[in-house]
């Protein structure tokens, strides 16, 4: 099939993603067509494959470009020679500035979970199971060194994890808080939740 006159891949591709995560955040992935990601980026939808070849793997690559870019964004931190609390309060931070700066994705990688196949499920639980995992070594590493007392840590990790995400749900820039003090009050409930001396 011949691409559309006057497109080109590294524009289009990137605006057919853009008008996909945007559509899904909205109305969810089940209710939105690829008609409808092609009318909102102006081409003809037999265009649309061209860049992708369904509505899947849209999805998927949506959820993975987002954990890919979490994960990255983490491992650059560079807070891993530090103490236990310490790593603990730089995660905190860092995950709700980043999930702050992405409600969208956020939103599509916590929903849209049940809409993908088996096999595209798979690969983003994997790479959800990194990220919990990095928790999850913090949350260990203090139990040894008696600065924490979980009795689980596992689901310690998967409790934190919610409760930070959670801020996306009701954040807003230019409320009464800002940002960074949101950051301060929950770093101090994680800190308490976790602590054997809080």
């Amino acid at each position: 099939m011949a691409r559309t006159a006057g497109s080109h891949s590294d524009i289009t591709g990137p605006r057919v993603r853009e008008a996909a995560l945007s559509l899904f955040s909205r109305h969810g992935y089940a209710a939105v067509s690829m008609r409808q990601i092609a009318k909102e980026v102006g081409v003809q939808a037999g265009a649309l494959y061209n860049y992708t070849p369904d509505k899947q793997t849209l999805l998927f690559e949506l959820m993975r470009s987002h954990m890919d870019d979490l994960l990255s964004a983490r491992a650059a931190t560079g807070d891993s020679g530090q103490d236990a609390m310490a790593r603990l309060e730089a995660f905190t931070r860092f995950h709700i500035h980043f999930h702050s700066q992405r409600p969208d994705e956020v939103f599509i990688a916590y929903m849209e979970l049940r809409n993908l196949t088996p096999e595209n499920f798979e690969v983003i639980e994997g790479l959800r199971r990194q990220y919990e995992n990095g928790l999850e070594d913090i949350l260990s590493a203090g139990q040894s060194d008696g600065v924490f007392a979980v009795s689980d840590t596992k689901i310690a990790a998967m409790a934190v994890i919610a409760m930070l995400t959670g801020v996306n749900t009701w954040f807003q820039e230019g409320g009464r808080l800002s940002l960074e003090e949101v950051e301060q009050i929950y770093w101090d409930m994680v800190r308490k939740s976790v602590a054997a001396n809080p």
